[in-house]
This record gives structure tokens, sequence and C-alpha cells, in this order.
């Protein structure tokens, strides 16, 4: 069994679902459910990598971990945990990596091949420190995260370089035998811009080895960074929707001589960063502290009442003659449209698709469109002229004098698949709508998504709609959210008005290429 897997878990079910996930990618696999046998199989096999349950019976993760630690024919294999239990990522009696529930068999195989190409990088090189060779790749194809795993593995040094494509999302990491020295992501250095970089879900990577002159602003253990960074994803993912949005804007909403004398530091910072900047994007580039954890603050500073939350287009923000898009975005606009403008003729108008779970979560949209600024609404909506499974404009969006935004609904059900490529065609993106139950809602356009995702240069968004003490539908998103994620993720709270014309808006403004 050398150089395979054994996967150790009582769940039969889901550890027969690790073993199909791993061998769809070519990965030897075995399993048990009894941490007895794992035990056994381990000293008599040597696997290259084990993906263990932490509550094995007769021996546990842990017991495991240790013996397995001890002995020099097994001291080297590659360890991931399944936890069971949020806390389960802080412990120290592990000797390697933990995966928090839910547990996805497909994110377990991609962890197991990353751990076998770290035990591959560091059998491979074991005394060298440089490469004498980059690495490149995409970030949707391996994480920033998996990728220092591998490289602290084989205790590379170099420089990571990041870009996402926008002109101003550049990053980069510089790694010394393995460990993380330094980070740069825009206008933030050391631990906030690693926290930062380890978001990005989209993009590219280059690895530059040799030798490196920066100066150390990272002194944390790498496995402790990684962790951390993790931990503050999965947060962020679980209160994306109470967040406020990087284009919004806060203001104190009382005197300044009113606050507390004694207040967190970071509470504090965040304050003084308040009396110069206005837009959440720059008070986060203004705070030491990491993103995920400034954004938690603004949030509790608006709960209690001291801040205001505004949009984009609103008091604070300079926007175009339209009052939705800023110059730039509409000189984008026209930039792209032109592409189809016909010789000598108008330029015309962009075309955004709306593709929704059902008619009540369709027309809970529209009200929502309604409210926004240059958003003009078919009246027919309103009085049920349209069905769910009708091709219709919903209405317009007026980005200038001359041109705008045709917005189209489009059915889901599967007898209109033949249409779907054809009103897709040249659309500038496609927007899902969902509401709870999330996973019934997901199942009805899972269809329709796969086909759109298929056309030339498709843009994917997706629009959830949150009724008030809706935990169905977040304790489902973590089920779900890493095919939403593939697009951009706006979970909108109705019962919260300022808030979801908030989204709608920053919405528009990211669906402008």
């Amino acid at each position: 069994m050398t150089g395979a897997v054994l996967v150790a878990d009582a769940d039969r079910d889901r550890g027969k679902a690790i073993v199909d996930a791993c061998a769809a990618r070519g990965i030897d696999c075995e399993a048990t459910g009894q941490g007895a046998e794992a035990l056994e199989i381990a000293l008599a096999d040597g696997p290259a990598a084990m993906v263990v349950e932490l509550d094995l019976p007769l021996i546990d993760g842990p017991m495991l971990s240790s013996i397995l630690r001890a002995n020099p024919r097994t001291r080297d294999i590659r360890l991931l945990f399944l936890g069971g239990q949020p806390g389960d990522a802080d412990r120290t009696d592990l000797d390697g990596d933990v995966m928090l529930p839910p547990i996805d068999p497909q994110r377990v195989a991609r962890r197991v091949q990353v751990l076998l190409m770290q035990r591959s990088a560091q059998e491979s090189v074991p005394e060298e420190r440089v490469d004498p060779g980059g690495v490149e790749g995409q970030i949707s194809q391996i994480s920033l995260g998996d990728l220092l795993e591998l490289f602290h593995g084989g205790r590379k040094t170099g420089t990571i370089e990041l870009t996402r494509g926008e002109s101003d999302a550049v990053g980069r990491v510089v790694l010394s035998a393995g460990d993380v020295i330094h980070a740069e992501a825009g206008a933030a250095q050391g631990a906030k811009a690693l926290y930062r970089l380890l978001t990005w879900d989209r993009g590219s990577f280059a690895f530059k080895p040799g030798p490196v002159s920066a100066s150390p602003t990272i002194h944390s253990s790498t496995r402790t960074l990684l962790r951390e960074g993790r931990r503050q994803i999965e947060e962020w993912k679980q209160a994306a929707f109470e967040l406020p949005p990087g284009d919004a804007h806060v203001a104190l909403t009382v005197p300044r001589g009113s606050l507390p004398n004694v207040i967190h530091p970071m509470t504090q910072e965040v304050l003084v960063v308040l009396e110069h900047y206005s837009r959440v994007r720059d008070i986060l580039d203004h705070c030491a502290y990491p993103d995920y954890q400034v954004l938690r603050t603004l949030h509790t500073l608006i709960e209690r009442g001291m801040l205001a939350l505004r949009s984009a287009t609103g008091a604070f923000g300079e926007t175009s003659a339209s009052g939705l898009f800023t110059p730039a975005q509409v000189g984008r606009l026209r930039e792209w449209l032109d592409v189809s403008r016909p010789r000598g003729g108008a330029a015309p108008d962009a075309k955004l698709l709306v593709v929704a779970a059902d008619a009540r979560v369709r027309t809970e949209f529209a009200v929502l469109l309604e409210d926004t600024p240059d958003v003009e609404i078919d009246a027919r909506l309103a009085a049920g002229a349209f069905s769910v499974d009708d091709l219709a404009a919903l209405g317009r969006v007026a980005v200038d004098t001359e041109v705008g935004i045709e917005i189209v609904h489009v059915p889901a059900a599967e007898r209109f698949a033949p249409i779907w490529p054809v009103v897709g065609h040249a659309a500038l993106g496609t927007v899902f709508v969902l509401a709870s139950p999330v996973e019934e809602a997901t199942a009805s356009i899972q269809r329709v998504e796969q086909e759109i995702r298929k056309l030339p240069r498709s843009r994917v968004f997706h629009v959830v709609l949150l009724e008030k003490g809706d935990r169905d539908a977040q304790e489902t998103l973590r089920q779900h959210l890493d095919r939403l994620e593939e697009g951009s993720l706006f979970l909108v709270p109705l019962e919260n008005a300022e808030k979801a014309r908030v989204l709608i808006r920053d919405l528009f403004a990211r669906i402008v290429p």
C-alpha cells in the first residue's frame, strides 16, 4: 500500500464517499472504520497519507497520531483529521491538518491530493531549499492556502506573486525555507495581507524560487497562520450577509465626546480611521487588524446604533449622473458594448439575465430592483402578466442618456433548455435568485446554471433572499457555498431594507465588466 491513502472513518458511508472521491482523482485508497485496524494497516503497509476521524472507536485520532509519529516507519505519514466541532481546529494534540464539518468528500479528496504533493516534494528534494524553476497556476485550481502548505512541506524559498484580474488586485508572499516571512496585498502588509490573500478564490499565481531579501513582517508559524486564516474564512462565510460591503460608506451617528473612555484597541483604531475615511474598503486598508475582524467591529458598531451604513451612491460617494454607476463604470460598460455596436449605428443596450428559483422569489427580487435608482420594472409584472415560465423583459436599468441594461427573465424549467444558450449569448451576466429552503432552490436552477457556465465569457452571480431568522438558509448555504462562490454571492436580508439596497447596488457595481 506504500504511496496510497488510508481512510479511517467510523462513518462507513462517508468513508466510502471519500474513497470514491479520491479514486476519481486517481488516488489509490483503502478504508476502515476502527482505530485499531487503521493502526495495524498503517504499521504493516506504510501509506503515504491518512484521513482520520478524530473520534475513532478503540484508538481515537490523537492516540493514533501519537503512535504513528513515534514509529520510524510511519512518522512521515501525512495526516488529515476529520473534526466534529469548531473547537477541534484549535487542538494542540494533533500533528496534522483538521477539516471541520460539514465534511465534503470532494474537499477531502482535494486536500488529500495536496498532502500527497507535499510528501512527494519533500521526498524528491530532501536537502534542497530552492528549486531551479518556478511554478505558475490558477488559484481556482489550487488555493493559496494549499500552495503554502505544499511549499512549507518542501521547505521552499522564494516569492509568490498573485494577481486577481483587477489592476489594483495584486499580492506577494515571501517564503524562507518554507516559512512565510512577509506578505503584501495592496496597501496591507504582514499577517493582515496574508489573511486577505487567503480569501482570494480566483486569479493566478507565479512562484519564483531564489534568495529573498524582504525584511520579515510575519513571525508566527506558518501552520498557525494558515489555521487562523481558515478559521476567519469559515466564520466570514457564515456571517457574510451581516457584514457591510466594501463599497458602502459608514458615518458616526453619535458625538465623539459621548463615546466610552475605555474601548477595545481595535474599536479605537477603527474610530480613528473613521475620522479620515468613510468607505468600508478604505477603512479596511488603513486598519492594522485583519479585514474580517474590522468588518465584525463595524457590524457591531452599526448594530449598536453608533454607526450608520450608507450605500456607495449615498451622501458620501461620488457618482455619475445616473446615480447608480460611477463615471468609470459607465465608461467600462460603453467599451464593452462597443464590441457589438453595428458600424455607424447606435450602441445597443446590454443584457442581464435573471433566473429565479420560483415565482415568489422572482417577484421579491423585482421589488428590490424597483427600489433601486434608475431601474424601471415592467408594470405588468405586478399585475401578474408574467409567469415564472415566461421568457420576458422584466425591466431596464438606465446607465446614461443613451445606453442601459435590459433585465431579461429566463425560465429555469428543463423544457426551456434549447433557448438557454441562445438568450445567454453575449449577456453581461446571469443573476440566479434563490431563497429558503436553499437546497431545493439550488437544485431548481442547477441545470440552467451548468449550461450558462458553458457559454464563452459567462459571468455568474447568486443572490440569496433571507427572511428574518432564516437559519435554514444560513446552515444549508454552508453545504453549497463552494459551488455558489464560483460566482459572486450576495446574501440579502429582506427585513433590513437599507442593507438590501446597499447589496443590490453592490451587485450592479460588480456586474459592470
